[in-house]
């Protein structure tokens, strides 16, 4: 049974059955603005908890961090919650869309961010700061001379965010309803279409999502390799 999936699986792929290439596509543009929008957030306050002190900074640390294993169902949940016709944000009508997995993917993907992010900032070498500081540079500069200094660091952050990001099924199945040609991803239709019995069409999807997973593996991996090579 396994061989004949795969083997009519390379031949959905081949053949570019337009299902697949749909989930595929709206599981990696998810993803990426996703992934976008919290590394603008979780870049900035992972810069913050690591420069600044004040009333709460150690419970944002400790949350972050407590965040990052968080199970995605109960994000989908409290994400449900919010965007349900009895939510607070019903009346926006972002139920079972795209943007609702966006909006869950987006906490997905900020304590991650944040949490590698200050590990990062916090293992710079604070000298850095000072000789910028010293040279004149403002707080601008400053910033721009951190980023730059741990861009490799952040770069993995980024990556592994879109990995967690991208693998999850809880979120997509929970506030986007797995609806074909509107909300279905590469997870949600693999779990939809093995249990129908579509076997070959589950592991085309799987392969996809394989060979994009093994594709960042190699990225983080690549990026890791590098910060530690610059450290030493």
């Amino acid at each position: 049974m396994i061989r004949d999936g795969i083997s009519e699986a390379l031949q959905l792929l081949l053949q570019r059955d337009s299902s697949v290439i749909d989930a595929a596509i709206r599981s990696l543009w998810v993803s990426a603005l996703a992934v976008s929008l919290a590394s603008l957030i979780g870049i900035e306050l992972g810069l913050l908890l690591s420069r600044k002190t004040f009333p709460g900074r150690r419970s944002m640390i400790v949350l972050s961090r407590v965040g990052m294993s968080v199970p995605t169902v109960l994000i989908g949940l409290l994400c449900f919650g919010m965007l349900s016709r009895r939510g607070p944000f019903g009346s926006l009508e972002l139920l079972y869309t795209t943007w609702a997995i966006v909006i869950g993917e987006f906490f997905l993907a900020l304590p991650i961010v944040t949490t590698l992010s200050h590990g990062a900032f916090q293992r710079l070498d604070p000298r850095v700061v000072e000789t910028a500081r010293t040279l004149g540079a403002g707080p601008v500069q400053r910033t721009i001379t951190c980023l730059r200094e741990t861009r490799l660091a952040l770069g993995l952050a980024v990556l592994t965010a879109f990995s967690r990001c991208f693998t999850e099924l809880g979120i997509a199945m929970m506030v986007g309803g797995n609806m074909p040609g509107r909300t279905r991803t590469l997870t949600t239709a693999t779990a939809l279409e093995t249990s129908r019995g579509e076997f070959a069409r589950g592991v085309a999807m799987s392969l996809i999502l394989l060979l994009i997973a093994l594709l960042l593996a190699l990225a983080i991996a690549m990026f890791d390799r590098s910060e530690r090579e610059k450290s030493s």
